[in-house]
């Protein structure tokens, strides 16, 4: 089964009952996985990435919001938008796809420590959730650049954009994405 076939297959299972959602969340994943897509490509010339699995997982990666309350998003569940990443987790594992799992957990930002889940209070479990394997980092840096609408194509950020989001959660994230930004997507420093 193609990584298209299946990824189509697990969205549709959870939001057919959703349009609005389902609209949103293929808009935002199409965005995510063409940018991750075309960096994994090109780091591929130099060392080896899964782009069936970023292809797979970028899709995925926010399958977790249709169990929060994110009215906006179309999404009535019960938890805090916040909690998309661990409901995804959840929802993956259920299906089989541990791997695909982690990214879910770990795409929330730049990565989340179990000290700032418990410091900042944060509604998660008290754990590390920080993007480890490359291609978990490429997916959750290209979903930095786009925001959920209904608008199509609405919500690409300029890197000014995202460092200004980024630094309001302090220096060491900010200098993640920095870190990113010259790995993946060094022409657009400047």
């Amino acid at each position: 089964m193609s990584a298209a076939v299946r990824s189509a297959d697990i969205i549709r299972k959870y939001y057919a009952a959703h349009p609005q959602a389902w609209q949103i969340l293929l808009e935002h994943s199409r965005q995510v996985t063409k940018r991750a897509l075309k960096i994994a490509r090109q780091l591929q010339k130099t060392e080896p990435v899964d782009l069936q699995f970023i292809a797979e997982a970028a899709m995925l990666h926010d399958v977790g919001m249709i169990a929060t309350e994110a009215p906006e998003l179309g999404c009535r569940g019960q938890d805090p938008y916040l909690c998309h990443g661990i409901r995804g987790r959840e929802i993956l594992e259920k299906e089989g796809l541990p791997d695909h799992a982690l990214v879910c957990e770990r795409h929330i930002g730049i990565g989340l420590t179990a000290s700032e889940i418990i410091s900042e209070n944060l509604p998660l479990p008290p754990r590390d959730m920080l993007p480890i394997s490359l291609e978990e980092q490429i997916i959750c840096y290209a979903d930095l650049f786009y925001s959920k609408s209904l608008r199509k194509n609405d919500g690409e950020k300029s890197v000014g954009e995202v460092r200004k989001a980024i630094n309001r959660y302090g220096s060491a994230k900010l200098k993640t994405f920095d870190q990113w930004l010259q790995r993946f997507e060094p022409d657009l420093i400047g």
